[in-house]
């Protein structure tokens, strides 16, 4: 996913507020399911953040083009694994593993079915290859 740096983005200095580059990462997210037709969330089940690991190597400014990529790293039982990297001109300027966990409309675990299973594996495929030729 593409993503410009806009002046709200930054600090007083140009550069993209650490913080930034989290939400970065949740549009690419959130539009891997719009680009399917599909919202990230339905009355059935939505997605928490269970756990995540940044590591900040370079900064972005005022203006930059980003491309934010996601990686499927492993699914389990209620949960996923993304690997999520912000390139600018394919130099790797963020990298992030979060785990993300389905939960029903009570907050409570939700155990995916296989099809969501499969489901997950295509909707992260694209960025996974994309992410490989940078």
């Amino acid at each position: 996913m593409k993503i410009r740096v806009y002046y709200e983005d930054t600090d007083v200095g140009g550069v993209v507020y650490h913080a930034n580059y989290l939400k970065f990462c949740e549009r690419a997210r959130s539009d891997a399911f719009f680009n399917k037709g599909i919202l990230p969330y339905n009355e059935k089940r939505h997605f928490f953040i269970k756990d995540l690991h940044a590591k900040y190597i370079k900064s972005a400014k005022l203006g930059d083009l980003l491309d934010v990529t996601s990686e499927l790293i492993e699914i389990r039982t209620a949960s996923f694994k993304l690997r999520q990297k912000v390139f600018l001109n394919g130099k790797k300027l963020f990298k992030m593993d979060i785990t993300i966990v389905q939960v029903d409309q009570s907050s409570k675990v939700k155990k995916f079915s296989d099809e969501e299973k499969e489901f997950l594996k295509e909707l992260f495929r694209e960025d996974f290859l994309r992410s490989e030729a940078l």
